[in-house]
């Protein structure tokens, strides 16, 4: 069976756009609820991603009530499609937001904070496998990121879906996770 990324890709952005609004709320909060007593809240620096409504991602805002409840630092991304390099940004109570071009919602601007500086990334993603490779939408921006960020910066993947058992055409400079968090299931790489 054939289990390449533009496979994958194609199936879980179809099994995505097929949930209901209430479908993405419910296994959202599930996600936020499966992070309440993961072993991370000892972290200072948490980096999220800010959902793109109209694909169904993971609505991360459950998260960011988290993240700010337990006061640690929020870092969000701004992305520029030219270069393919993502700046990081601390999210304040002053952060304006606006949708880029591709209706990603973005920082304008802010406090810069280097990858080095950043313990825990939540990673979005369409497809993951059972060795915690990722499928996302193909841009390399998480990659390259993630290649910047120190060795012990955990990794964490959002996902409504389970792990296919594998995917066949990961490369050298694929950056596994180190966990997955699913609405009933938390998987560990």
């Amino acid at each position: 069976m054939n289990q390449n990324k533009k496979i994958l890709r194609a199936k879980y952005k179809a099994l995505r756009l097929a949930l209901s609004t209430e479908e993405v709320e419910e296994r959202s909060l599930a996600i936020a609820n499966q992070l309440i007593t993961f072993p991370i809240w000892d972290k200072t620096y948490f980096h999220i991603f800010l959902p793109i409504a109209e694909y169904n991602e993971v609505d991360t805002e459950l998260i960011l009530h988290l993240l700010s409840g337990k006061d640690k630092e929020i870092v969000i991304s701004k992305a520029d499609f030219d270069s393919r390099i993502m700046t990081h940004y601390l999210l304040t109570d002053n952060t304006k937001i606006k949708k880029n071009e591709y209706n990603i919602p973005e920082p304008v601007d802010g406090l810069e904070v280097p990858s080095l500086k950043i313990d825990v990334v939540f990673v979005p993603l369409l497809a993951f496998d059972q060795k915690g490779h990722r499928v996302g939408y193909g841009k390399g921006f998480y990659d390259k990121f993630l290649s910047e960020c120190r060795p012990d910066t955990i990794k964490i993947g959002l996902s409504f879906f389970d792990s296919e058992p594998f995917i066949d055409d990961v490369f050298e400079g694929d950056i596994a996770l180190n966990y997955c968090i699913t609405p009933n299931k938390i998987y560990k790489f």
